[in-house]
């Protein structure tokens, strides 16, 4: 970033030399975080509800409300997931939806835009707190965005977000212990792992809880204290008239304002917080699917040809875990209710970069 701090990303894209567009998320729920086993509760839904949205993939790479790079990359798009400042796997103070935050995501959109196997186009797709900072940085006019769909994120921090008609609404207060500073940078081994990998999702940083309060805003207090629309709320919201990329964005009314209702609507989260149910990530990777093919992890091989159905391609993908970020004009569902291919050919590579 410009101040020097080094965020971390996932690069999901295609093996071919070819330059292709980018579909980007940041923020602060944990690259590393895998969907079924972080979210249980919700992932169970999801597949029961809509099978067709997990069907076609290993669903090893699925993360929470970002898009499903073994949907997207067979359709020749490079997926990019990034851990915000202080967030994950990447350092730094980790305040929600500051100014700082959305300064450090337009940085990551040019990132993506000017690397050797993007076609310079970027697009910005995700859910809830995905969708609400696709509308900050797009104000922000990035010159490489191409597009932005936000799902279900609000724009307007007071009114929609923290204080509709002025009453304060308890969502943070439940939400941010529960998968935000659950996840914060510096949990570190007392966290959830990725399975992929065996690292820790919020590391490799260990700190004391000391550490980590003073190394993050804390929002719910800076909520309780702001009655009134300030500078506070001024700077995460998103000033929309200054929107000038393509949109599709799908909205809907949360029930977010009590305590019974926010308990369940949040899923489980990935420790044990306040009394929420815990779940404990593997380290081992993900047994092998008979209908996909398996993926190259680090140098060894293990990859197999993969079985896919009449009618659809089936382009090889890789995956490299480096620094910034970003993906081009989308209108589909993040959780990939799309159909895809059984599965593409993986390679996960580690690089590095800012």
């Amino acid at each position: 970033m410009e101040d020097g701090t080094v965020l971390r990303a996932d690069v999901f894209r295609p093996t071919d030399d070819g330059r292709h567009p980018v579909i980007m998320t940041h923020g602060p729920y944990a690259k590393g975080l895998e969907f079924a086993e972080g979210y249980p509760g919700m992932w169970g839904l999801l597949s029961a509800k809509y099978p067709d949205a997990v069907a076609g993939s290993t669903n090893k790479y699925q993360n929470w409300e970002t898009a499903d790079p073994e949907k997207w990359v067979p359709d020749g798009y490079v997926c990019v997931r990034v851990d915000s400042r202080g967030a994950g796997r990447s350092p730094g103070h980790l305040d929600i939806f500051s100014a700082q935050e959305t300064r450090d995501y337009y940085e990551c959109i040019e990132w993506a835009g000017t690397q050797a196997w993007s076609n310079g186009k970027v697009g910005l797709l995700g859910i809830s707190y995905y969708a609400v900072n696709q509308w900050q940085v797009a104000a922000l006019r990035p010159p490489h965005l191409a597009a932005i769909c936000p799902w279900e994120g609000a724009s307007d921090h007071y009114r929609e977000f923290a204080r509709h008609g002025g009453i304060l609404n308890v969502f943070t207060s439940v939400w941010f212990p529960v998968q935000v500073s659950a996840v914060q940078h510096g949990v570190g081994e007392r966290g959830a792992r990725n399975p992929n990998t065996g690292e820790p999702v919020a590391g490799p940083d260990t700190w004391p809880a000391a550490e980590l309060v003073a190394h993050r805003t804390d929002s719910v207090a800076e909520l309780r204290a702001r009655p009134y629309y300030d500078e506070f709320y001024r700077e995460r919201s998103a000033e929309l008239e200054k929107i000038t990329v393509p949109v599709l964005s799908a909205a809907n009314w949360g029930m977010t304002s009590t305590p019974a209702a926010t308990s369940r609507a949040t899923p489980a989260s990935p420790r044990n917080t306040s009394g929420w149910k815990s779940t404990a990530l593997s380290t081992s990777p993900s047994s092998k699917p008979t209908t996909a093919s398996r993926c190259r992890s680090g140098s060894s091989d293990t990859s197999s040809p993969a079985r896919t159905p009449a009618g659809t391609s089936s382009r090889p993908c890789s995956s490299t875990s480096g620094t910034s970020t970003g993906a081009s004009s989308c209108a589909r569902s993040t959780n990939g209710r799309s159909p895809g291919p059984s599965g593409p050919r993986c390679t996960w590579t580690r690089g590095a970069g800012r």
